[in-house]
């Protein structure tokens, strides 16, 4: 039985911690086959982003085509877009599937990653086609709260808030890990999301679902020492935790070593 094929539309960060990486790290431990359509590549580590570029609107184009003809992903992920045009092309190429919308504006370390134009097409075009998507409360507030479709405003300490049109906000419960690595971690959010919805899971348990999966991360990396800035959430999985390092022979069937482990943000 094939797994569900999600497609994250995002950019890159060089550190390993968000966008692109975090998207397919996290689909990939939640049991969905994950695309990619890159829509940027920057150059970022745990202090700051250094350099963006910005991947041309016809080779965004043509990758996401190349996703969608060929794999028909049921989700559809949106992490940094960039550009006003960027953002039209997916609300024009992804509405009608599940589209989870992480309307990144500003990254974890401060950087501005979204201009004027780049928020104004996400109120026009995006966001009436979303699913759902996940703002911080700081992004919510510079979209201007709009909340005619699902939105999860995150980070608000112990809940965050499932907004439902026309219906009471739902609070989506969830413990709070006292650590600064935390880079990635709405990257993580919203893939993990889409992985849930993808599953089948209804909004409310997808919500809860992928909140307890980035707390458990959280609290699995929350003593590293990686970088000089924010270090990244973790990307790995409790059982890769002391594991051996790759034997020089190969190892004997059934022995530990011979077996396989499980593959396993604000930001790209």
């Amino acid at each position: 039985m094939n797994p569900p094929v999600v497609v994250t539309i995002a950019g890159t960060d060089s550190g390993g911690a968000a966008g692109v990486a975090a998207d397919l790290a996290t689909f990939s431990a939640l049991g969905v086959h994950g695309a990619c359509v890159v829509t940027a590549v920057t150059a970022q580590d745990t202090t700051g982003v250094r350099a963006i570029h910005p991947v041309p609107l016809d080779v965004v184009a043509a990758q996401l085509d190349a996703v969608l003809e060929d794999l028909d992903p049921i989700a559809v992920k949106t992490g940094m877009l960039a550009d006003p045009e960027i953002v039209r092309l997916v609300a024009e190429r992804c509405a009608g599937r599940l589209l989870v919308v992480d309307p990144v504006l500003v990254a974890t370390s401060g950087a501005v990653l979204a201009d004027e134009s780049v928020v104004r097409a996400y109120r026009s075009h995006l966001l009436p086609v979303a699913t759902v998507s996940t703002p911080n409360a700081e992004e919510d507030d510079v979209l201007g709260r709009d909340h005619g479709t699902p939105v999860i405003r995150t980070g608000g300490g112990l809940a965050d808030q499932l907004c439902l049109p026309s219906r009471p906000t739902v609070r989506i419960e969830h413990a709070v890990v006292d650590t600064d690595n935390d880079h990635g971690t709405g990257c993580t959010y919203s893939a993990a999301l889409a992985a849930h919805l993808a599953h089948g899971l209804a909004l409310p348990a997808a919500a809860r679902s992928a909140a307890a999966y980035v707390v458990a991360q959280l609290g699995l990396g929350r003593h590293w020492t990686l970088g000089r800035g924010r270090g990244p959430v973790a990307h790995i999985h409790p059982h890769h935790e002391g594991a051996p390092p790759c034997p020089s022979t190969p190892p004997t069937p059934g022995s530990r070593s011979a077996i396989s482990p499980s593959p396993a943000p604000a930001s790209p």
